[in-house]
């Protein structure tokens, strides 16, 4: 398992823009997917995106409500998954969470949280309308 730290939440209008940050520790970050979950009030964790790397580069998954808006990238240099947020919607109000697992897979059907076997903290990320 790897230890992971998110940062980057905050208040900002619907609209806006916000980039999360996830580090990880380890020596082997390239062989994870990092996935981006949230969790609003009342309702069960959901996956936004997720990105896996191979030799042939980075690929992404991301769930319909934020195609378009949303884009996961890493950096596998620093150990560091981000998620840029752009046009940014009251109904994104949620805890943001990073996770990572090695052995995930995006080609088979879109991954669940109990896929996934590290988690941050979370950093919550609030839309005013």
């Amino acid at each position: 398992q790897v230890q992971l730290v998110e940062s980057g939440g905050g208040l900002v209008q619907a609209g806006g823009s916000l980039r999360l940050s996830c580090a990880a520790s380890g020596r082997t970050f390239s062989r994870y997917v990092m996935g981006w979950f949230r969790q609003a009030p009342g309702k069960e964790r959901e996956l936004v995106a997720a990105i896996s790397w191979s030799s042939s580069g980075a690929r992404t998954d991301y769930v319909d409500l934020v195609k378009g808006r949303f884009t996961i990238s890493r950096d596998n240099a620093k150990n560091t998954v981000y998620l840029q947020m752009n046009s940014l919607k009251p109904e994104d109000t949620a805890v943001y969470y990073c996770a990572a697992d090695q052995f995930v897979s995006l080609t088979a059907g879109t991954p669940r949280a109990g896929n996934f076997g590290s988690w941050g903290q979370g950093t919550q990320v609030t839309v005013s309308s």
